[in-house]
């Protein structure tokens, strides 16, 4: 008889997030993981005492995935590419997008990046400064208003054809601008 194939906790994890990717959260089951690794279920209760702990793993997993991309240097504007991350991240992985925003928010917490961080790189951007954190807390909203409704049109099909994501990045820059803009008229008493 062959000996039995071990699989490590991250080839679990990797086939739970191949599973979340396509199906949802929700849809990760023991017996949809050993199918997708061609196993038993053996190997993932040898690593996992329940399938809530597994989907705890690829939480984590999709974390890494979205700071990996808010680390990324898309643009040269530091408060820019926080949208395009997040409109990358919509558009690449859109059914775990629609389940973690659109259908299921409470694993939502576990995934967003810490606020320090994206204060952090909002401050690196040139078009910020002067702004005191409250006020980078408003722009951050307003903008996470506006990013968020693109990015549920898009991922849903509801923007034009020939939408596509150049298009959407640009969308995104000059409704930035307007934001920083009226923010500093109002910070200028300029309103």
């Amino acid at each position: 008889m062959p000996p039995r194939t071990k699989f490590s906790k991250e080839a679990i994890i990797d086939a739970a997030f191949e599973i979340a990717k396509t199906e949802g959260i929700d849809s990760i089951t023991v017996r949809k993981v050993a199918d997708k690794l061609g196993s038993s279920i053996a190997p993932i209760y040898v690593n996992f005492t329940e399938v809530e702990e597994l989907k705890q793993a690829v939480l984590v997993k999709i974390h890494d995935i979205a700071q990996q991309m808010l680390k990324s240097q898309y643009s040269s504007d530091a408060f820019l590419n926080i949208g395009i991350a997040s409109i990358k991240f919509a558009r690449e992985y859109s059914v775990l997008f629609k389940d973690l925003i659109m259908n299921s928010k409470r694993y939502l917490t576990s995934v967003q990046p810490s606020s320090t961080n994206i204060f952090e790189q909002m401050q690196e951007s040139t078009n910020l400064s002067g702004f005191s954190e409250e006020e980078l807390a408003g722009i951050l909203f307003k903008m996470q208003v506006f990013q968020l409704g693109l990015s549920v049109m898009d991922v849903n099909g509801m923007l034009p054809e020939n939408f596509d994501e150049e298009a959407i990045i640009r969308m995104l820059e000059s409704a930035g601008k307007d934001i920083i803009l009226a923010a500093r008229l109002h910070k200028n008493g300029k309103e």
